[in-house]
């Protein structure tokens, strides 16, 4: 995940759930990405430190655990960018312009110049991030699909060219839970701040409650609600699936108004995240800065090897 903000409710059920549980079926490195954030945020770059302790924070009370999993930060090892340095050279442009998230964040990403070398990369530095570890597998949501197919690429025409097998072809584990929009109704984001975090006050909750994109078609209470299309409705059926159906029922009945619905929500999710709250401020940030230390070093030994592989093939070992 890239440290830019911080984490919302979108993390936690498209992203954080998935990672607790994939701990109990596999060898697990969960990284911070820092120099992905630094290609967006290179013009103001002074909170991405805290960003990415604080993300680590969330991740561990989340569940994800160091003991089990190996934790750490991109920068802290350059490995990354030596192999994507390797993996540039080889990746022909056209590859790397048809992803459609590039496309997408020039397009809709207001206040930063992204209409750089180093971010038109992105996609082959998310590569080298991935074939490091030699990965089998990358919890992916369907969106991330064309980045890990331009790794499956580069995984071929590496071995096209240098006649090796070094690397596996990765394959998506895709997440299984609905994806979340924002309180706008678009993708949720931290570029559109359209988010609750996972660290928002209750009163913040609320207000940005409030907001949330309803149903487009019910003007007054009186109408039949459509909840299958309703954003709202969507979030009950995510975090309080027990009373979801009740809900549905009675605002297709016109029982329930919009206001009451994102009023009710607001309080259940208020709860969920005061949970959130209280386990995360059992981390402290000298255990955060120790967890990073050593997942950095675990890291490392594996990258390490696997650059001394590469370079050999390419001829410089």
């Amino acid at each position: 995940m890239r440290p830019t903000g911080p984490l919302h409710l979108g993390h936690l059920v498209g992203a954080l759930k998935n990672w607790v549980d994939l701990q109990e079926r596999y060898d697990c490195f969960f990284m911070v990405a820092d120099w992905h954030a630094l290609m967006s945020e290179y013009e103001r770059p002074a909170e991405i430190r805290e960003y990415s302790r604080q993300m680590v924070r969330d991740w561990i009370a989340a569940g994800v655990d160091p003991k089990r999993s190996v934790i750490f930060r991109q920068s802290d090892v350059s490995e990354h960018l030596e192999l994507y340095m390797v993996l540039s050279i080889l990746a022909p442009l056209g590859w790397v312009e048809r992803v459609p998230t590039y496309k997408e964040q020039l397009r809709e990403v207001k206040g930063r110049d992204l209409a750089t070398y180093g971010f038109l990369g992105y996609p082959v530095l998310q590569a080298a991030d991935i074939l490091l570890y030699k990965a089998n597998a990358v919890p992916v949501g369907e969106d991330q699909i064309p980045h890990l197919e331009l790794t499956r690429e580069i995984v071929r025409r590496f071995k096209f060219l240098y006649s090796s097998d070094i690397f596996p072809e990765p394959k998506p584990l895709l997440t299984q839970e609905a994806r979340l929009l924002g309180v706008d109704g678009r993708k949720m984001s931290k570029s559109y701040d359209n988010f609750i975090a996972l660290s928002e006050e209750p009163d913040q909750i609320r207000k940005k409650g409030q907001k949330m994109f309803t149903d487009p078609q019910r003007i007054k209470m009186t109408d039949p609600g459509h909840p299958e299309t309703c954003n709202v409705c969507h979030y009950w059926e995510v975090f309080v699936p027990e009373q979801a159906p009740k809900v549905w029922e009675e605002c297709r009945a016109s029982k329930r108004g919009c206001t009451q619905n994102k009023q009710e929500l607001s309080e259940h999710l208020i709860r969920l995240t005061q949970r959130f709250r209280t386990q995360r401020e059992k981390v402290p940030d000298d255990e955060v800065e120790r967890v990073l230390a050593e997942g950095a070093q675990k890291a490392r030994q594996v990258a390490q090897k696997t650059m001394r592989e590469v370079r050999q093939a390419v001829g410089l070992g």
